[in-house]
């Protein structure tokens, strides 16, 4: 048996399946529990998938598990799951942000193969960048499935130790937004200097999405990438040095430090009670 089943039917879920039928997985071994019945009925019209209400049927039919549901949940949702999963002894794969897997782990009744996964949001769109974590208890095959499964979305990177999720949180996990952020600088600064908003908002966009696919396509660094459309004496000049002179190294730093304490401290918070 092959089956995979994601219990909670949201945005990610519905990227992943799509993502995972675009690569070739059979529907027929994808399979959903989701507590609203219309969004089942979507999933199951959308996609082929079996969708179903109960989490415990789902668990008995598979034989690894993707828990994406909100991470104040999670606890509430796996403890009534401990039973048949230790009946059944699935893959447990979470997306859940803050949950360490030691947690999720007793919570499920222990001795469990547990991945740990960061997405994040451009996944949704078929462009994402996930960190994943194995615990000890994960075989080779069941390293080989989850990969498959989020590769599926994105781009996807093997960690050595669980502490190193939370810098992948700060930095991919969160970095959508602080993108998004400067897009909204950039767009704000142009529109004020004369340009139309519409306007303004497009080559921002633009310009953040040609500049990322340049330096995914070149073999160039990023700093190279830089030094080479810097020009002495020229306009990308003037405007780094505006850049450095806002010390904007140390703003980035404490912008990822932030991140990274408040996963540590969601990851403790979370686990409390465990």
């Amino acid at each position: 048996m092959n089956n995979i089943g994601f219990i909670g039917g949201g945005n990610m879920s519905e990227s992943l399946i799509g993502g995972l039928l675009a690569s070739g997985h059979k529907a027929s071994l994808i399979q959903v529990s989701e507590p609203d019945k219309n969004r089942r009925e979507l999933l199951e019209k959308k996609y082929g998938v079996k969708a179903m209400e109960s989490n415990v049927e789902l668990v008995n039919h598979c034989d690894m598990i993707l828990f994406a549901v909100k991470p104040q949940l999670l606890q509430q949702v796996a403890l009534p799951l401990r039973q048949v999963v230790q009946e059944k002894k699935p893959a447990v794969i979470s997306i859940a942000a803050g949950v360490r897997s030691a947690d999720l782990e007793k919570w499920l009744g222990g001795e469990l193969a547990i991945i740990r996964v960061m997405p994040n949001t451009p996944a949704l769109g078929g462009g994402g960048a996930s960190g994943l974590y194995a615990n000890l208890r994960v075989s080779d095959q069941q390293k080989d499935r989850a990969e498959s499964v989020m590769r599926a979305v994105g781009l996807t990177v093997w960690l050595d130790n669980e502490s190193q999720i939370d810098i992948v949180t700060a930095l991919s996990g969160s970095g959508p937004a602080y993108i998004f952020r400067i897009i909204e600088a950039m767009e704000n600064a142009a529109t004020r200097s004369g340009l139309a908003r519409e306007t303004s908002r497009l080559l921002a966009i633009e310009t953040v999405l040609g500049a990322a696919k340049l330096a995914v396509e070149s073999e160039d660094s990023p700093a190279e990438l830089r030094h080479k459309v810097t020009s002495p004496g020229g306009t990308t000049e003037q405007g780094l040095i505006q850049l450095e002179q806002g010390d904007i190294e140390q703003l980035i730093q404490d912008v990822i430090n932030a991140a990274i304490k408040r996963s540590q401290e969601m990851g403790d918070e979370l686990g409390a009670d465990s």
